[in-house]
């Protein structure tokens, strides 16, 4: 039987699940990342994937979603905000950890390529995938295949600057990646939780705190709230102006905010250069298993043997 595992290496978890030929799940398995470990990253990686081939009674193909992107000079990871894999040569540490040839790509990408092939997206030719959560990643697929670029940097917005910004907003945030303003600074988590703390004098409050006062009718948290969908609002557009998708499909844990769908496109028309707007913004159909699937779909069934 034809069957792919995929691994989610995340900020706080990392993930691994083996799909069947008709992407049934035959494994799933979770554990914490430890922060800031270089070595025993790899090694939970490894214990995972030994965990699914000792289920699973066989070796199969591993396909990993990871912060940052492969360097294609130095063949190490770069621009990942979990900084201790920046500089590391993950791709052949763990071919050589796992014994087996695996493949990588950014997380963003695996995201959007599980929802482009068969998830919320699955209809469209041209996708931009958007996780929100801890970070700001992002992904696009055309025709169904991940746009790398030369770079290795294809759809990476979060670090471009917060476009048209009120004065108030500038020079915004120092990011980790060494300049100020960034579109993650303003619209991951970390940023819609500083963005309170800075308008309200106030000790930060996690984001779900600020979603659940928002229902409240809590007015400072609402304000919060509408700084937010501006500020994405006005990021999106910017990305539709370059790229014109068919489809924005969001993820992490802020695409759980359902307004988000209905508020957003009313905003976003303000700044795209079009007189009509046909870009859908959907929530994933996976949610948070779309990272895991679509790193498992790094491989194609067609060039695995009966035998994986």
């Amino acid at each position: 039987m034809k069957i792919r595992t995929g691994i989610d290496l995340g900020g706080t978890k990392i993930e691994v699940m083996s799909l069947g030929p008709n992407d049934e799940i035959l494994f799933q398995q979770r554990t914490t990342t430890p922060k800031g470990e270089y070595q025993q990253t790899l090694h939970k990686i490894r214990d995972l994937v030994n965990s699914a081939d000792k289920h699973l009674g066989t070796k199969t193909s591993i396909g990993i979603g990871t912060p940052g992107a492969i360097s294609k000079s130095k063949q190490t990871i770069k621009n990942a905000n979990s900084t201790c894999l920046n500089g590391q040569p993950l791709h052949s540490d763990l071919n050589q950890l796992l014994g087996r040839e695996i493949r990588i790509s950014n997380d963003a990408n695996c995201f959007v390529l599980s929802e482009a092939l068969d998830g919320a997206a699955k209809t469209y030719d041209n996708v931009f995938g958007v996780i929100i959560g801890t970070g700001t990643g992002g992904g696009l697929v055309f025709n169904k295949q991940i746009v790398n670029g030369c770079n290795s940097i294809g759809g990476e917005w979060g670090h471009n600057p917060l476009p048209w910004p009120d004065p108030s907003e500038l020079p915004g945030p120092a990011c980790y990646c060494g300049k100020f303003g960034c579109i993650e600074t303003f619209i991951s988590g970390p940023g819609m939780e500083t963005d309170y703390q800075n308008h309200n004098q106030s000790q930060t409050i996690r984001c779900e705190k600020i979603i659940e006062l928002v229902q409240q009718k809590h007015n400072a948290a609402e304000q919060c709230l509408l700084r937010y969908e501006r500020r994405l609002a006005k990021s999106l557009a910017h990305v539709i102006n370059i790229v014109d998708p068919d489809i924005v499909v969001l993820g992490g844990g802020l695409s759980n905010i359902k307004r988000l769908y209905e508020n957003i496109p009313k905003i976003w028309h303000e700044y795209i250069f079009s007189d009509e707007i046909a870009t859908k913004l959907v929530p994933a159909k996976y949610g948070d298993a779309s990272g895991v699937r679509g790193a498992a779909k790094l491989w194609k069934l067609e060039e695995l043997s009966e035998s994986q």
